[in-house]
């Protein structure tokens, strides 16, 4: 007994993946998941021999088996899809109301992005590991390899130097003089 034993059963199960998705091309992909699911679950499988099985000639239950698998498949990719429609619908809401923010803040990200390029690589590596990255003073120390008066100076003289490049970017613009905020993480505020 084997695998093969399921193929004669294949055209009445794209029959019934027909009828539960409505579409040639779903069908064949449930139809195809269903024997991939049956092929790695084979050895859960126990024959049964019932007097309604013997008279149809089948005495394996292999076909009931396949279709209430069939139908298992059906029923998680209908859940599936219902939980990413309700995440497209939350998401394309939660997208719609904040559209015009998200433009203007990809704008300023971008700003950010390269100003920071334009910081010396020793102010830009201390700024990106004290205010994005979160490490401590001291860590940033150790991992730059220089004292914590050096890094506190570099990250003076970055933020000051991001402050100036967002003025004269922004003034190229036409724009107001950025609001960039000084934000101090808990851990900041408790070496200080």
């Amino acid at each position: 007994m084997g695998v093969e034993q399921a193929l004669p059963h294949i055209p009445r199960l794209r029959r019934y993946a027909r009828l539960l998705t409505g579409s040639r091309e779903r069908a064949d992909d449930l139809v195809q998941d269903t024997l991939e699911r049956a092929c790695r679950k084979w050895s859960l499988w126990r024959p049964q021999t019932t007097a309604v099985n013997a008279l149809d000639g089948e005495s394996s239950g292999l076909r009931g088996w396949l279709l209430s698998m069939m139908h298992n498949v059906h029923l998680n990719r209908v859940r599936v899809e219902r939980l990413e429609e309700a995440f497209d619908d939350e998401l394309d809401t939660a997208v719609g109301l904040h559209a015009g923010d998200s433009s203007q803040q990809s704008a300023t990200r971008m700003d950010i992005e390269a100003a920071l390029e334009r910081l010396s690589p020793t102010l830009r590596e201390v700024v990106l590991l004290v205010c994005v990255e979160e490490c401590s003073y001291a860590e940033t120390a150790q991992i730059v390899g220089v004292p914590i008066g050096t890094v506190m100076s570099r990250l003076s003289r970055g933020r000051e130097k991001l402050r100036e490049f967002m003025s004269s970017e922004v003034a190229s613009d036409g724009g107001a003089r950025p609001n960039l905020r000084v934000i101090k993480t808990a851990q900041a505020v408790n070496e200080n």
